[in-house]
């Protein structure tokens, strides 16, 4: 899904895109990140679905639901990111709270991660990563859970050169109205602020 490295809490370099950007997203970036997620979701779970299961990652579908979501905000930390290449949306990372029955108190939960095919390899997933690392830390996280599927090497190794490590734990994740499921693998990782140094 998304290719860059940088370390989980170290500022975003520039990349070579003077306009790359990362915001809060609004009501109106529901169609753009919908188009996103269906294209991402389509090619992360080509090998998992049948061609007739994918079909129906729909980019109306997704922009339905962010939509109503960014309507209407869940109370907390929940915050939907946009990774912007001039104005237009390329990317998104969605977070939380963790909602993992043994997180800890304080962990955040980063729960959607992609960008555009077309616009990876220019820093947008760094920038979305670290953008989640600060918005939650800014929340009082000390800590980052997020679920990966476990067929999907490109991103775990995003996720892995970011900093986080898997801690042994894995789900079977209900993906289709049909009952198919896919394993995913959980990454987590300490987001506590370094002290200052001296």
């Amino acid at each position: 899904m998304v290719h860059q490295h940088d370390h989980v809490g170290h500022p975003a370099t520039p990349g070579p895109l003077a306009d790359a950007s990362v915001r809060v997203a609004r009501e109106s970036d529901a169609p753009a990140v919908g188009l996103v997620q269906a294209t991402v979701w389509r090619e992360a779970y080509a090998a998992v679905l049948p061609p007739d299961v994918l079909e129906t990652f729909e980019p109306q579908a997704f922009t339905a639901v962010w939509r109503r979501s960014l309507a209407a905000p869940p109370q907390g930390v929940y915050r939907l990111l946009v990774a912007c290449a001039g104005d237009q949306v390329v990317g998104f990372a969605a977070i939380g709270p963790s909602q993992d029955p043994d997180a800890s108190p304080g962990t955040g939960d980063l729960s959607a991660l992609g960008v555009h095919p077309q616009a990876r390899r220019v820093g947008h997933g760094s920038r979305l990563l670290n953008a989640a690392v600060d918005t939650l830390r800014g929340a009082g996280a000390d800590r980052l859970h997020t679920w990966v599927l476990a067929d999907d090497e490109g991103t775990r190794a995003f996720l892995l050169d970011a900093g986080l490590h898997p801690d042994g734990a894995f789900r079977d994740r209900v993906i289709s109205p049909e009952g198919d499921t896919a394993r995913e693998v959980r990454l987590v990782a300490d987001i506590t602020p370094e002290p200052p140094a001296g």
